[in-house]
């Protein structure tokens, strides 16, 4: 194999990418996200290493993981520059999801992994599951054939206090709740993508609409929507003050009448029924709308009631003026994010690396979130004739859109025609030719 140092990755983002990290991984690292493209089988670092022709120098690779584990917020924000931001140039307002996600790890010895809720338990029903948990942050943009994708940016791993003792203090993080950790993401994200200059929301689940999250949302100038427990403490709007007077002291924040959710959606009176676009089609929901206040948010929200078939649901917006299609179209865009979490585990790998220690284990999530973005972001532009072709299946529909899975093919199949055509040239030797040969013959087999 010629000089790692005189050997480019065939795509410009490798190369950006790396550049976040020391010198000396860098190389290895730029290699490493084409290692993870073209990989295939079970995902591990090691099959990364082989795909990418790097496996006399397997040790290094390995410290170049730890290295992008560690520099994940440089390399994130080079990847928002370079492939995120021009998908976002045409959107009025920029939401952000965030969720939490596990992924399955075996092994004692594994750092940062425990016993964590599990969201999907399968037909096993397994409740629980041993591994790891990442908080994600993942813009929303909308694609004119795809829809909402979720494309991740950057994640923090969250370790149960009860785990921390288990890991070496040279790597052991300081202990923050789930809902702290969104908030780092957010503090990460502001001044990189407000600086667009647009209208900056945050979409999340009900696990997040707490004041720990909410209030630090709010203070960072991000709008929040999310689902609001059918219990929650509401208040009616402060009472106004005649004349615009009012006596001594502050005034008041919060109302003096108590606002049930359960009686206002068992109200016959009051539904309202529209139209509007969720999930990629044209829905009619029936729905009630309010103004209230709820002291987790610190003052005004708007409450939206959805009738749906299993009964009402609700949800909240910090922004008292946003109407209601803005934000069940939120809500709705949520639901990307859960479908990029099971397409980075089954199609990318996320979970599968094999690794002990934590910054290996962070850095590798990372390598499959930026990879899955990446995917995304090349094939964004592209005809759907060019990322999928249904020709040798005539029993699938041929109007599909590409999943990701074809994209990321599309991608391979074009990362190994450019090394081909790189060894077409004029002059190539026999024993290029036949190293290629050999190299291209290894991944198919």
């Amino acid at each position: 194999m010629p000089s790692l140092h005189q050997t480019p990755a065939p795509c410009q983002w490798f190369d950006r990418l790396a550049a976040a990290v020391d010198k000396r991984s860098a190389p290895r690292l730029a290699l490493l996200f084409l290692g993870a493209v073209i990989a295939r089988g079970r995902r591990t670092v090691t099959t990364w290493i082989r795909a990418a022709g790097l496996s006399d120098l397997f040790r290094p690779c390995y410290t170049a993981v730890a290295a992008a584990g560690k520099e994940a917020e440089t390399v994130a924000a080079y990847l928002v520059l370079w492939a995120v931001k021009p998908l976002a140039a045409g959107a009025e307002r920029l939401t952000l999801a965030i969720d939490d996600t596990p992924t399955r790890r075996y092994g004692p010895h594994v750092q940062g992994a425990g016993v964590h809720h599990n969201p999907t338990p399968g037909p096993a029903g397994a409740p629980y599951v041993y591994g790891h948990v990442f908080v994600v942050l993942a813009p929303l943009l909308t694609h004119k054939a795809w829809g909402v994708v979720a494309l991740p940016l950057l994640s923090r791993l969250y370790v149960r206090k009860k785990d921390l003792p288990t890991i070496h203090p040279k790597h052991r993080p300081t202990f923050r709740t789930k809902l702290e950790l969104a908030v780092e993401l957010l503090r990460w994200a502001k001044p990189l993508l407000g600086s667009w200059g647009k209208p900056l929301w945050v979409v999340t689940d009900g696990a997040y609409a707490k004041k720990e999250f909410l209030k630090p949302v709010i203070a960072l100038g991000l709008t929040a929507v999310s689902r609001l427990r059918c219990d929650a403490a509401l208040w009616s709007l402060p009472p106004a003050v005649p004349g615009g007077r009012r006596g001594p002291g502050r005034p008041r924040v919060y109302g003096t009448e108590r606002i049930s959710l359960a009686k206002r959606g068992g109200q016959r009176r009051g539904w309202t029924t529209e139209e509007f676009a969720l999930y990629g089609e044209r829905v009619t929901k029936r729905y009630k709308t309010f103004l209230a206040t709820w002291r987790p948010a610190g003052g005004v929200i708007r409450v939206v009631l959805v009738d749906e078939p299993t009964g009402w649901r609700a949800y909240f917006c910090t922004d008292p003026s946003a109407s209601v299609a803005d934000i069940l179209t939120a809500v709705a865009g949520r639901f990307s994010l859960e479908i990029t979490f099971r397409e980075c585990k089954q199609v990318v790998g996320a979970g599968q690396q094999q690794v002990r220690l934590i910054w290996a284990n962070v850095g590798a999530f990372h390598v499959c979130l930026w990879t899955f973005t990446m995917t995304e972001a090349w094939a964004w532009d592209r005809p759907a004739s060019e990322l999928v072709d249904r020709s040798d299946s005539p029993w699938d529909s041929p109007s599909r859109r590409p999943s990701h899975a074809d994209k990321r093919r599309a991608w391979r199949r074009a990362l190994l025609a450019g090394e081909i055509q790189a060894v077409l040239r004029p002059g190539v030797t026999a024993e290029e030719i036949q190293a290629t040969a050999e190299r291209l013959l290894s991944l198919a087999a």
